[in-house]
């Protein structure tokens, strides 16, 4: 079915400014509605690394291992892909709002524990509601970008929502270490300047120029998210660099404070969110400098970037050069940029709008499982034979993965030759 006669079929869901119509006869909305859709999946994403550089904190206050601290962090990945067994299939079929109206109430409510967190328990399960919020946004909030874009704008579509994603994972641990040094209540404050980011963002989904499906599909409600015949290559592919990109850059989220304790001998957060947030700038800018490159290309170097971050991460914890660990951690955020904004746009060039929230499920599913449990992995190998090994274990079996994933890509020329 064209993308014309999906959305012929579809009924408006909510209101806003509109723009000239579209050849079918519907209204375009304006360009400045494209960024404002993009916003809540900042929001829940500011939420979902908000936490990292207040680890030390909680550990000290309530006592637990590097590698009780990865399972804690494994938790979002439960959540987040739980979540997307159901979040993509649902937003397909009954519109975006519904779903991402009970993921910003579940941020919400995680806001609320992690300020009042007095034991591991209490982590787990904030992480748990944050996983679950992320994966409705990753799924259900970057197709509402796509949708509100409409068929001549896919190329910013995917470029926003990919870069909305990675800004508010940069955002969040800026925020907490900056605020958790010179605000009173280090682990409170940050969750509630977030909690206002998460009300906005209501705001944003409540008024959000997108169309609700007149006919839903048949089929089970909650499996394995997918895509339609004929686009298994383009998921294989974006899955092939996406995976080890944000399995890099998780090593780096959950054990990079860690690293930097060893190496620098401070405890800083501020210096842990920094980290963080030039990891993800770097992911962001990235994004806007290779937009107009080919996604062959943009993939290429993705898997490039993401093998010279576990070369270099393996360099700087055997020589204790702190500079390398920083240059490894950006290389990590280029390598997710490229791999991210290279997948969604292969599904975005082929996958049709009713089927495009569980698509851009299933690339994430592919994605997160190894980022789940590689640096948990790591984070107990870690306390067995020391951070040093055990993060120079980690780095040469993703450097491994991430050279598959390049060869993968220069080796299939069909369907990645168009610009990203």
């Amino acid at each position: 079915m064209s993308e014309a006669r999906t959305a012929s079929v579809q009924s408006v869901e909510g209101k806003g400014r509109r723009g000239a119509p579209q050849p079918d006869g519907r209204s375009v909305a304006p360009l400045w509605w494209v960024w404002l859709a993009a916003w809540p999946v900042t929001a829940v994403f500011v939420l979902s690394n908000a936490a990292t550089p207040l680890y030390v904190l909680w550990q000290r206050d309530i006592g637990f291992s590097k590698g009780t601290l990865t399972v804690v962090f494994a938790f979002y990945i439960v959540g987040l892909v739980g979540s997307l067994l159901v979040s993509g299939v649902v937003s397909d079929r009954v519109g975006r709002k519904p779903v991402l109206l009970p993921a910003l109430g579940l941020a919400l409510a995680a806001c609320l524990i992690f300020a009042t967190a007095g034991s591991v328990g209490a982590l787990i399960v904030a992480r748990l509601f944050t996983g679950i919020a992320v994966g409705a946004v990753v799924s259900a909030g970057m197709a509402a970008v796509t949708d509100v874009a409409g068929p001549e704008r896919k190329r910013i579509a995917a470029l926003l929502a990919s870069c909305a994603m990675v800004f508010g994972a940069g955002l969040g641990p800026l925020l907490a270490g900056v605020l958790s040094e010179t605000a009173p209540a280090p682990t409170v404050t940050v969750f509630a300047v977030e909690a206002v980011l998460l009300l906005t963002a209501v705001f944003a989904v409540l008024r959000m120029p997108v169309r609700r499906p007149a006919v839903r599909a048949k089929g089970a409600w909650m499996r394995v998210p997918g895509v339609p015949r004929g686009n298994g290559r383009q998921l294989a592919l974006g899955t092939a660099v996406f995976a080890p990109g944000i399995t890099a850059t998780s090593f780096v989220l959950s054990l990079g404070p860690s690293l930097l304790s060893g190496l620098l001998g401070t405890t800083s957060r501020i210096v842990a969110g920094a980290m963080a947030f030039a990891m993800f700038l770097t992911a962001t800018g990235v994004q806007f400098a290779v937009q107009r490159l080919s996604r062959r290309a943009v993939l290429t170097a993705g898997a490039a970037s993401t093998a010279l971050s576990m070369i270099a991460l393996i360099a700087a914890v055997r020589s204790s050069e702190v500079a390398v660990l920083i240059a490894s951690a950006l290389l990590a955020g280029a390598g997710q940029g490229m791999g991210q904004l290279g997948g969604l746009s292969l599904l975005n060039s082929g996958v049709p709008p009713r089927r495009l929230a569980e698509a851009n499920a299933a690339l994430n599913v592919g994605g997160y499982i190894p980022a789940g449990i590689l640096p948990v992995s790591a984070g107990y190998l870690s306390d067995a034979v020391g951070l040093t090994n055990g993060a120079t274990i980690f780095g040469a079996v993703l450097l491994g993965l991430a050279v598959v994933g390049g060869l993968i890509v220069r080796t299939t020329r069909r369907q990645v030759t168009d610009p990203a």
